[in-house]
């Protein structure tokens, strides 16, 4: 069985509704899973993040353990500026202890995102939490373009799941769905392979 660890920030909600459809696929997939928030840092004042951060209550806040127990990794952000969320990248800040010792080796890790705008930052936050995925030495896997459900309307970038939430809130399109279910089952069978593949450490 394949430990898959959903984590996430979001401020009104539709990273979070892109992580929840991870989670659902990679259950579906017959994987342990945990989905995991990272918490609110400070009030953002964007409409309907007061309500989001009500709402998730009930799921467990992200922790170090929740990397270590995984074996694939999917890491979703709202576009800022650009970039990663600053509250998920504060949590990243925390793993170097984690992962200076070796413990994020062999781990497929992919990422999803969120944003406004049509060509608004999605990739490039995506491609930003990569440069992370590197120092971790994990594996970083791409959805490609190689799967028909890429290329349907509101799908379409070759990194990882995204969505143009326009100013709805919690909004994510049907299509997008269909993408990162996709992109979890790819990131399951690339961690699975990992984990065969993996060095047996010897006991000290």
């Amino acid at each position: 069985m394949t430990n898959v660890a959903v984590i996430y920030y979001s401020s009104t909600g539709s990273t979070y509704r892109l992580a929840r459809a991870a989670a659902d696929a990679a259950a579906e997939q017959g994987a342990e899973v945990r989905l995991r928030r990272v918490p609110e840092t400070a009030a953002t004042g964007r409409p309907g993040s007061d309500e989001h951060a009500a709402d998730a209550l009930e799921i467990p806040e992200a922790s170090v353990d929740d990397l270590k127990w995984a074996d694939a990794v999917l890491l979703g952000t709202p576009v800022h500026f650009g970039l990663a969320a600053p509250q998920l990248m504060q949590f990243i800040n925390t793993t170097s202890s984690l992962s200076i010792h070796g413990g994020l080796l062999h781990k497929a890790v992919s990422a999803f995102a969120s944003g406004s705008a049509e060509h608004g930052g999605q990739v490039t936050a995506i491609l930003a939490l990569h440069n992370a995925v590197c120092h971790w030495g994990s594996v970083i896997v791409a959805t490609g373009s190689a799967d028909p459900v890429l290329y349907e309307k509101n799908n379409g970038n070759p990194y990882g799941a995204s969505t143009v939430a326009g100013n709805r809130i919690g909004f994510i399109h049907d299509e997008n769905v269909g993408a990162i279910a996709y992109q979890t089952r790819r990131t399951i069978h690339v961690a699975a392979a990992l984990k065969a593949a993996a060095p047996v450490r010897a006991a000290a």
